[in-house]
């Protein structure tokens, strides 16, 4: 049969986002003049990505990009974006101890920081163990992941915005991507708009800490690091204490700022629209803010009650009301949005503790909103599919749409949600079997919950699991082939499974 899929067109537009990617390297390349540190490694990257993504655009046969061109196209930019992603850190470690050295920690590095995990390889997290040119681009590879590569290129590039619609439904984290205006360029545009003042906004708060002397360590360096990496609800730190290395005014206000970033960012079109009544009425919201609200309540008792054997243990004080308060809202606001920063080490925590951290980590943001996980509005529509069945088992001639803000749901979009949701548990049950079972042929006796942790960090790109995989620890430890595995899921999470499984069907390729 002939080929059903034009995949030199689709190759052709990766190197065209490759070669303009290349331009984000100039910001650690001044970081590393300004500190003179690393400046020859980002000049070296430079090069390379400019010339790679030359190299591959002129594959470019001039045919319109078609539905299938389009899903091959997403999948392997995320993927080559990674892969360029990851030679800053190998070049830097070239010579030295450093594990980013090894090409397979630099993948799993890059690609945890584009997919906003949050998962790490590095041995030593530290503006003292790496440059703050790599430690930089680290956090910046999370930022330009977070609201999409694909919808930055759409809203500059205007070879992609004719197909702009179909390539950011294909990205977008959710069952879709709201259109705010009637160009999806313009859309596109907005959206960044409000990523990045909500960006520059958390870094003026943090350095204003700092200013005042409320945040002695948090300098400007790492007021734009943190905002780097929280916006995009990515979890990557400049310090291997993460956010428990400052002080709690500084905990306080990175909350707020992971809720929003879990918020669908439409939401905040219509308020400056004047739409007061948006966030509201919208019923993912409630949804989302209530299931926030429960789990922080439920938390918190938790951990004033004593969830630890000890006094204190893992950060907390049992007893302390602001202490408690303060972890319960952080480590949940940072769980279920998949931002995976840490105040705590959870991962000493009673076990009830982190079994209720693995549930509210199945929950997710929102659609439209740099968060992770399943997603709400998904979790709304299963919920009212379940109780439709259980309707329908007592009265099996009623019709019954599924209703979502009194707007009837397209029983397609139903299926295909169901459909998701499937896969999801499958994989990540698929993922958790694999690493236990891998992990163990070469003498690394993982717990349960560390395999079921290292599983759902990955595909749901919440980064952080449980024991030696926690908030404070390192996925170094595992072997390559584990790696591997997870790189994939952190690339299927992503880009919501779908993107990335049917280019492992025999039907996408063939007419």
């Amino acid at each position: 049969m002939n080929a059903a899929v034009d995949w030199r067109k689709s190759l052709a537009l990766t190197g065209t986002v490759v070669k303009y990617l290349s331009v984000s390297m100039l910001v650690p390349l001044a970081v590393g003049l300004y500190y003179g540190e690393d400046a020859g490694v980002f000049g070296v990257a430079l090069v390379v990505t400019v010339i790679a993504g030359l190299a591959v655009e002129q594959l470019d046969p001039g045919t319109e990009l078609r539905e299938r061109e389009a899903l091959l196209f997403v999948a392997v930019t995320w993927f080559a974006v990674a892969a360029v992603g990851a030679v800053p850190y190998v070049l830097a470690g070239m010579g030295t101890d450093s594990t980013l050295a090894d090409p397979m920690n630099a993948l799993f590095e890059s690609m945890s920081g584009f997919t906003t995990t949050g998962a790490t390889v590095m041995g030593d997290i530290s503006v003292d163990g790496h440059s703050h040119a790599i430690m930089l681009w680290r956090q910046l590879t999370q930022w330009l992941g977070g609201m999409g590569i694909i919808v930055l290129m759409v809203a500059i590039l205007p070879e992609l915005a004719v197909n702009g619609a179909q390539l950011v439904s294909e990205e977008a984290p959710g069952p879709s991507l709201e259109k705010l205006t009637p160009r999806i360029a313009e859309t596109a545009r907005i959206l960044w708009q409000a990523y990045f003042l909500f960006t520059a906004a958390l870094a003026a708060l943090l350095y204003g800490l700092h200013l005042t002397g409320h945040a002695p360590e948090m300098d400007l360096y790492n007021a734009v690091a943190h905002a780097f990496s929280t916006l995009p609800t990515g979890g990557f730190s400049t310090q291997a204490a993460s956010i428990a290395a400052f002080s709690a005014a500084v905990q306080w206000v990175v909350i707020p700022f992971m809720v929003v970033a879990g918020t669908n960012f439409a939401l905040f079109w219509y308020l400056l629209d004047g739409d007061l009544s948006a966030l509201v009425e919208d019923s993912e919201f409630r949804a989302y803010a209530g299931a926030i609200a429960v789990f922080t309540a439920i938390l918190f008792g938790m951990l004033f009650a004593g969830a630890a054997p000890a006094l204190e243990i893992g950060g907390v004080t049992r007893g302390n009301v602001e202490n408690a308060l303060r972890q319960a809202a952080f480590q949940v606001g940072s769980l279920m949005n998949s931002t995976g920063y840490a105040t705590s080490d959870f991962a000493q925590w009673a076990p009830y503790s982190q079994l209720f951290l693995v549930l509210v980590m199945f929950v997710g943001g929102s659609a439209g909103s740099t968060g992770g996980g399943v997603k709400v509005v998904r979790w709304l529509i299963v919920l009212k599919a379940v109780r439709r069945e259980l309707f329908h088992a007592s009265n099996p001639d009623a019709v019954q749409p599924i209703r979502l803000a009194d707007a009837v749901v397209d029983e397609t979009a139903v299926r295909g949600i169901l459909g998701f949701t499937l896969l999801y548990f499958l994989l990540f049950g698929l993922g958790t079997v694999f690493v236990a079972l891998d992990a163990a042929r070469v003498g690394i006796a993982l717990t349960p919950l560390e395999a079921v942790g290292a599983s759902l960090a990955a595909i749901g790109n919440i980064g952080p699991a449980f024991g030696r995989l926690g908030p404070f620890g390192s996925y170094e430890m595992l072997p390559d082939t584990t790696k591997a595995a997870l790189i994939l899921l952190m690339w299927a999470g992503r880009l919501e499974i779908i993107t990335v499984l049917v280019l492992f069907t025999r039907s996408f390729w063939r007419r």
